[in-house]
């Protein structure tokens, strides 16, 4: 994946069409995220530039609580790139 706006944009997109809220915050966060399972909220970092937020995206999304077939195609698309990068990082 590109580490682009767009890249972000989708990210995001495909948090929020999961029923999570994505919210930006200041904290002290070891990871540069922090999940409330119960409420579906997750919050990032706000002081992490956009290759940080692409990354902590892309290592948050597979451990989320995802219904696969509520997902939108096109979203759907994004969330198989993002579980096949996970899988090649896991090796």
């Amino acid at each position: 994946m590109k580490l682009n706006q767009t890249t972000l944009n989708q990210l995001e997109k495909l948090v929020e069409e999961a029923g999570y809220i994505l919210r930006y915050e200041r904290g002290n966060f070891q990871s540069g995220f922090c999940v409330l399972e119960h409420k579906k909220v997750v919050v990032l970092n706000k002081f992490l530039q956009l290759e940080g937020r692409i990354n902590t995206l892309l290592e948050l999304i597979p451990s989320l609580d995802i219904n696969y077939d509520l997902l939108t195609l096109e979203k759907q698309k994004i969330y198989d790139d993002v579980m096949a990068m996970s899988l090649v990082d896991n090796e």
